[in-house]
């Protein structure tokens, strides 16, 4: 982990209500901080998860003229043939695990951690979930694609998460990363991990952003995968 993660504020955090037996690590789009979202799983919280939004290291995005804002990794072009800032998106990832870690240490199972994000977030989510040892509840990738896609093989990946839910989802009015973009991920995802595991929905009207349906789904979704064990 460079100097540079290691500056970023501590995570927003919403705690389990009673004693923490899962969790939820949901990374933030460029240019933003995790405080938003906490806000938002605040309002869909379930009594035994805790939910953890780490904010971004502040760095030059090549994207915006090098402005610097919090980002996970640069972002050079937002088109599917865009270069890609892969040792950024590796070191990324490797400190998402360290929070993965972190939460293991704290006495909570990897298989009790849903990893997820929105947009950038969302696409390191993914790539991290494909490329870790640790084995995961799910994912949730909002509004996203995944990166670094031609590092991975044609067919089923071999990691712990193969067969691990996904949930996809998007608004079908995006500008920014446009809908498509999230079908060619979706296909991908279905080559990579069990296909059956992999859920796409999109929300009618919805640009770069959330909606009230969209989290009433990943409220449902991480009802699913991380029930209460007591």
């Amino acid at each position: 982990m460079c100097g540079n993660n290691m500056s970023a504020p501590l995570p927003a955090i919403v705690p389990a209500a009673r004693k923490a037996t899962a969790a939820v690590i949901f990374l933030h789009g460029l240019g933003d901080t995790g405080h938003g979202w906490a806000e938002a799983f605040a309002g869909i919280r379930s009594p035994h998860v805790k939910y953890i939004c780490p904010h971004a290291p502040v760095m030059p995005v090549s994207l915006n003229m090098n402005m610097a804002m919090p980002s996970w990794f640069d972002i050079i072009g937002l088109s599917p043939d865009a270069q890609e800032d892969e040792a950024g998106i590796k070191q990324a990832a490797d400190h998402v695990k360290v929070l993965i870690d972190q939460e293991v240490k704290n006495g909570i199972p990897s298989n009790r951690i849903i990893l997820g994000g929105f947009s950038q977030g969302g696409a390191l989510s993914l790539y991290t979930t494909l490329t870790t040892h640790q084995k995961l509840a799910g994912v949730l990738a909002l509004s996203c694609w995944l990166p670094l896609r031609t590092s991975f093989p044609q067919g089923a990946i071999n990691g712990v998460n193969k067969d691990i839910p996904v949930l996809q989802c998007h608004g079908d009015c995006d500008p920014l990363v446009p809908l498509m973009f999230g079908s060619l991920t979706f296909e991908k995802l279905k080559r990579l991990i069990n296909p059956v595991d992999v859920t796409f929905k999109t929300y009618s009207g919805m640009m770069h952003s959330s909606c009230i349906e969209e989290m009433m789904d990943v409220k449902q979704f991480i009802d699913k995968h991380l029930p209460p064990v007591d």
